[in-house]
């Protein structure tokens, strides 16, 4: 997969718009100084290709949100396009707005989360209190206009640890409410991860996107045309992860690609370390313990023992707004019943949906070749490490592969977070 391969000449052609990349990544290190250690080689490689350079995404997966599109929308265009996040446009800006001022920053299904779980508190006036009752949605509806300006990011933070059952039915009251119509996408922008909005420049260099993608937990980020003031590309974590798969056979990725996940370090989060829901534990939790936890993605484990029966990621909230009636005949929704209904929903859509169908797992001594391999194959974002025992032992996400590509040098961002950073921890997932 991804051996570049020889034209009628014999000459190397790349066969993809990333295994050319690979192939510039190539000469860069071979005329490295022989001195350098591997991974010093590569951060010069990397420093010295623009991500203008970066294979432009799908036109399909490069959408932009109008800030005063229903929050019901947004999901659906979230959900339908298979996108993660979006940048969200102000509406209000100039039409010769600057792209700094075009933009507000990123709406995602991490923020949704926050949303969701405040209607499900009980001390929030927007939870009916009978989610069945004639006047649910009256309720909810009636709440409407105090949402502005509330603190959501922090709300988690600042509530209880455990997230409250909900019966089958609430979403269906909750999705069908004017409430839920009306809210609007910067209604919800204290949610947003990155405010103000922060893009590459075309002449910002592949080393920069790969440390904001991993060591600054970002999982998309948006090069923008200056001239235009537009968003030109948008490059997430699985695109880097389908470029490395795509250089397999490469001398400068075999060198790194061949070794093995516990020569790297991986997995960085250990069996003791991983966050996890039981299979009788109310959904939200799942959702809230990813958000708290600032993960994106965690396992269900068995009620009384420790096998993983499934795993719920982040993007998985869409199912709690997109198909509500699913839930309809469960007296409450546990981790286990959403699984049970969603994966009897995509049999019934005859649709093929990452990670709900099974757990995909690896082994330490796997190569991270291997594992890349594994995770643009079954477009993935996090595989299980397990024991021969079959025990969980670990986790790795696309972060954690990315992070052991490349390190930052000392002083290497200097002011480029002026205005961005610091942010409150819970802005970051």
């Amino acid at each position: 997969m991804g051996v570049p391969a020889a034209n009628r000449d014999g000459e190397s052609t790349p066969r993809s718009p990333e295994a050319k990349v690979g192939m510039h990544v190539e000469n860069l290190w071979d005329v490295q100084e022989p001195q350098l250690s591997p991974t010093e080689k590569l951060n010069a490689c990397f420093e010295s290709v623009p991500v203008s350079d970066f294979p432009t995404a799908p036109s399909n997966q490069v959408i932009e949100i109008k800030s005063d599109t229903s929050l019901a929308e947004a999901v659906k265009i979230l959900a339908e396009h298979k996108i993660l996040s979006a940048p969200v446009v102000d509406v209000d800006a100039p039409e010769d707005a600057s792209w700094i001022d075009r933009y507000i920053g990123m709406v995602e299904f991490a923020g949704i989360v926050v949303w969701i779980l405040h209607q499900s508190e009980p001390s929030s006036p927007r939870t009916p209190s009978t989610p069945s009752s004639p006047s649910s949605a009256t309720a909810i509806a009636a709440a409407a206009n105090g949402l502005k300006g509330l603190d959501l990011a922090g709300l988690l933070e600042n509530g209880s640890d455990f997230a409250v059952p909900t019966s089958g039915n609430f979403f269906e009251a909750l999705t069908s409410s004017e409430f839920y119509k009306n809210t609007q996408v910067r209604d919800i922008s204290g949610s947003f991860r990155w405010a103000p909005f922060l893009a590459l420049q075309k002449d910002n260099t592949f080393l920069t996107m790969l440390l904001l993608l991993s060591k600054y937990k970002m999982k998309s980020i948006p090069v923008v045309d200056l001239g235009e003031g537009k968003i030109d590309n948008i490059i997430t974590q699985a695109a880097v992860i389908h470029m490395l798969a795509e250089c397999a056979g490469l001398q400068w990725f075999e060198s790194w690609g061949t070794k093995k996940l516990s020569e790297l370090g991986l997995p960085l989060m250990t069996a003791d370390c991983i966050v996890k829901v039981y299979e009788d534990e109310p959904v939200l939790q799942a959702f809230k313990l990813m958000r708290k936890k600032k993960v994106g993605g965690l396992p269900v484990i068995e009620s009384g023992g420790s096998k993983a029966v499934g795993n719920i990621s982040l993007r998985d909230v869409q199912f709690l707004l997109t198909a509500p009636e699913i839930y309809h005949d469960y007296r409450s929704i546990t981790a286990k019943n959403f699984l049970t209904a969603v994966r009897s929903h995509l049999q019934k859509q005859h649709e093929v949906y990452p990670m709900l169908s099974t757990m995909v797992t690896c082994k330490r001594d796997d190569t991270i070749k291997d594992l890349i391999l594994k995770l643009d194959t079954e477009k993935i974002h996090r595989v299980y490490v397990v024991g021969n025992n079959g025990n969980l032992e670990g986790v790795i996400t696309l972060r954690d592969i990315i992070s052991r590509l490349v390190h930052e040098p000392r002083g290497y961002f200097g002011d480029f977070f002026d205005g961005v950073l610091p942010l409150p921890q819970s802005t970051r997932v």
